[in-house]
């Protein structure tokens, strides 16, 4: 991926991000729906989404979830995720089980 492409990632992950209550988490549609309204379009964004989040995950700038947990990005994962502002360390992480 472009490395311009990479930063209006990004930049849509945390935009969305700030625009969610203090606390909560969205989801990779949020993201992908902010940055393209065609929903056959913002469909292909998902998997870059991801894979960008996966990336700011790994460098602790967010946090994946699943079924409301933190897991570990350096870990494969599936399924539905969302998407956080890093919390306090009080959560351990939850690893995949599907």
């Amino acid at each position: 991926m472009a490395s311009t492409a990479r930063h209006d990632l990004e930049t849509a992950i945390f935009e969305a991000l700030a625009q969610a209550k203090a606390g909560s988490s969205i989801t990779p549609n949020d993201v992908a729906q902010r940055i393209e309204a065609n929903e056959l379009r913002w469909r292909t964004l998902l998997k870059p989404i991801r894979t960008e989040a996966t990336r700011l995950a790994r460098a602790g700038r967010l946090e994946i979830l699943r079924h409301g947990k933190p897991i570990d990005p350096e870990q494969p994962f599936k399924g539905v995720i969302r998407l956080r502002l890093p919390q306090a360390p009080t959560e351990s992480l939850a690893t995949d089980e599907a």
